[in-house]
């Protein structure tokens, strides 16, 4: 079983990451869950689900809405400076926020550790751990880019969601799908969401 904290923040792109937390969950990984203000906004606004503010009520809820699942989940608040992932000495095996807004993508460059979210992704990063932004923004300006880049030097794995098409998407869940079967196999948790190239 590995640790996997797993951010949703206010870009748009909540299915991504609500996918990515089913299939961690029902591959039997730990998941360690926070998310922004903004991002219950966009949970609302995309998938008409409501995030509890409090993580007791978000872990009961997204328990019954995927239902049966053999990992664990826990639900930290965005200020909860006593989570494990707030400390380099219980960071687990790896991060994926997403989807990331440029300012979550912003303070995370540039050091600026205010809330829970910025401050596990610190971590990862002087930890050396596995650090993966979903970043779903268009165009990219120069700033985008710049920050970006600088994360990418720090060992961050930049993975906007952009779904390849040779696998033949029927649906908008088969798009999705690829997007969170490369996060996965980042992340090394088995699959079987999309077939392989040349499988």
């Amino acid at each position: 079983m590995k640790t996997i904290t797993l951010a949703f923040t206010g870009a748009s792109g909540l299915p991504y990451g609500l996918r990515l937390l089913e299939c961690l969950l029902q591959s039997g990984q730990r998941v360690h869950l926070v998310y922004t203000q903004a991002a219950q906004i966009v949970a609302k606004q995309e998938l008409d689900l409501v995030l509890p503010n409090r993580p007791q009520d978000a872990e009961k809820l997204l328990a019954e809405r995927i239902a049966s699942f053999s990992g664990e989940l826990k639900v930290f608040g965005i200020q909860d400076w006593y989570a494990p992932m707030a400390s380099g000495s219980n960071p687990g095996n790896a991060m994926v926020v997403c989807p990331c807004t440029m300012g979550t993508l912003g303070k995370i460059a540039n050091g600026i550790s205010d809330d829970l979210i910025a401050r596990a992704a610190d971590v990862m990063l002087k930890e050396r751990r596995t650090l993966i932004l979903v970043p779903r923004e268009m165009p990219f300006s120069a700033i985008h880019l710049e920050n970006m880049l600088k994360l990418s030097h720090a060992g961050a794995v930049i993975m906007p969601p952009n779904p390849g098409f040779y696998h033949h998407p029927q649906s908008v869940q088969d798009i999705v799908d690829f997007v969170v079967a490369r996060i996965l196999d980042h992340l090394g948790v088995p699959h079987e969401l999309v077939k392989k190239w040349g499988e």
